[in-house]
């Protein structure tokens, strides 16, 4: 616990110091929009170059438009000065220009033709006064250019001193860069902040999901256990399989893990490298562990009375999986969830007592905090056995005294009987537990809900009712 404190102490400091990088990334982007905003706007506000300003222009109309007589240099100084006389200026303004059909103006008293644009003074005024971009300084010869004919600047539509609002292309993509900008930069930085948010809202809607989910996972538990109650023949289905894989004669024996039973046949798990032959058939390759026996390839021989097999759970096909208890060759740790790792030993140990009744069972209570195990009915409680010497408590085991070394790991022992211990063991309870189930004990089988140095077994209970048995790589639901 304290060193998990002071993780979680080193590890605030760190979360806190990428706040303010996260502040820091954020202020540079919104910086970087408002300069390029202030950009856009200083250069679509700064007055027209001189190449590029704008002047007053009268644009000669058709007279099948205006429904009048022909303009000429007179009314159009009437019209837009204010003052015929001043038809000279405006003659001065336009002359040698070429108009858009090629024709000049070289004379004041020549007739104006409709669509020519001419120059006036900058005093004009009135609804005939248009404004237009003077293009003179790149053609000398060319009249301006009307920036829209059918505006005059009694409507609104000029600036009145010679500027205009535009947008040149370089400060709008300089903004469109810098906006592109700002959102990869608070996605960036916004990506934790949404990740650690979707994963509370995950956290909470498993949590409104759990009671259900428990109590859905329970009911199919308690289906599984009713379901081994009631069922004989995988178990009879298990033991021919065991006696077929077992040893006879000059035929070594093979030892069986596990057995699988389905209405299609048996799969066992055998030591690597072990070969049984017809009508068994690889499913791992010719080294695999896992055989396969089909449901008419019935075994013949008389099932081995060695054998301890015991149904563990359900798979995710819903269907069962033997264990054989004399292949764990001391003591079955079961960790994880307190609950499903009793539920686990007292599955096998109801196992026991349908398939082997009147096996004795000596009971540990472990730590103080675990609560006793219910034995089922069909097993012979016994009184605890001595460290140095013990009273013969089961048939055929009449030799009092200290047991004689075991063979190592892995290898097969018949279950002359079961210690169980609800909770990791004590000091005391350790020693009388490596007497009774270690290499050169008593010989017999631990089943303990909880953690045991130097057992050989190791299978850990989740909270959801499955158990995982990693040796075997499956992970079934326990009976409940």
């Amino acid at each position: 616990m304290r060193d998990g404190v002071s993780a979680t102490r080193r590890h605030r400091p760190g979360a806190a110091t990428t706040a303010p990088a996260h502040g820091r990334a954020l202020r540079r982007a919104a910086a970087a929009v408002l300069l390029a905003l202030w950009a856009l706007f200083a250069a679509s506000a700064a007055p027209a170059s001189a190449d590029d300003q704008l002047v007053k222009v009268f644009v000669v109309q058709d007279t099948g438009t205006t429904g009048g007589a022909p303009a000429t240099l007179a009314s159009v100084a009437a019209s837009t000065l204010g003052d015929p006389a001043r038809a000279g200026e405006i003659f001065d303004l336009n002359r040698g220009q070429a108009q858009t059909d090629g024709a000049a103006l070289t004379s004041p008293d020549e007739q104006l033709h409709p669509g020519w644009i001419l120059r006036l003074p900058q005093d004009a005024s009135g609804p005939d006064v248009q404004l237009a971009r003077d293009t003179a300084a790149q053609n000398a010869s060319a009249p301006p250019a009307a920036t829209d004919p059918g505006a005059g600047t009694g409507t609104g539509t000029g600036t009145g001193g010679g500027a205009a609002f535009t947008i040149p292309l370089p400060a709008a993509i300089a903004v469109l860069g810098a906006v592109l900008l700002a959102l990869v930069t608070a996605g960036i930085v916004g990506r934790r902040r949404v990740g650690a948010a979707w994963a509370a809202a995950k956290r909470a809607v498993r949590r409104l999901g759990d009671p259900v989910a428990r109590r859905r996972r329970l009911a199919l538990r308690r289906t599984v256990g009713r379901h081994f109650a009631a069922d004989a023949g995988s178990v009879s289905r298990a033991y021919a399989a065991a006696a077929d894989l077992s040893g006879s004669g000059d035929t070594p024996e093979r030892p069986v893990h596990a057995l699988r039973v389905d209405s299609a046949g048996v799969t066992a798990w055998l030591a690597p490298g072990d070969t049984p032959g017809a009508p068994w058939t690889a499913l791992d390759g010719p080294e695999g562990a896992r055989w396969r026996r089909t449901a008419d390839a019935a075994a013949s021989r008389v099932p081995d009375d060695r054998a301890c097999l015991v149904r563990v759970g359900v798979d995710a096909d819903g269907e069962p999986v033997f264990y054989d208890l004399s292949r764990l060759d001391g003591v079955l740790s079961v960790t994880g969830d307190r609950a499903v790792a009793r539920d686990v030993v007292h599955g096998l140990l109801e196992e026991v007592a349908r398939n082997r009744p009147g096996t004795p069972v000596t009971v540990l209570r472990g730590s103080a905090d675990a609560s006793p195990l219910t034995l089922p009915s069909g097993l012979r409680q016994v009184v605890r056995v001595g460290t140095e010497e013990r009273t013969p408590v089961f048939p055929g085991d009449s030799a009092p005294g200290p047991r004689g070394t075991v063979r190592g790991a892995a290898a097969r022992r018949p279950v002359r009987g079961l210690v169980v211990m609800a909770g990791t063991p004590t000091g005391p309870e350790a020693a009388e537990l490596a007497a009774l189930c270690g290499p050169g004990g008593a010989g017999w089988t631990g089943l303990v809900c909880g953690e045991v140095g130097g057992a050989h077994w190791r299978w850990r209970a989740g909270a959801d009712g499955a158990v995982d048995i990693p040796v075997l790589g499956v992970q079934l639901t326990v009976p409940a």
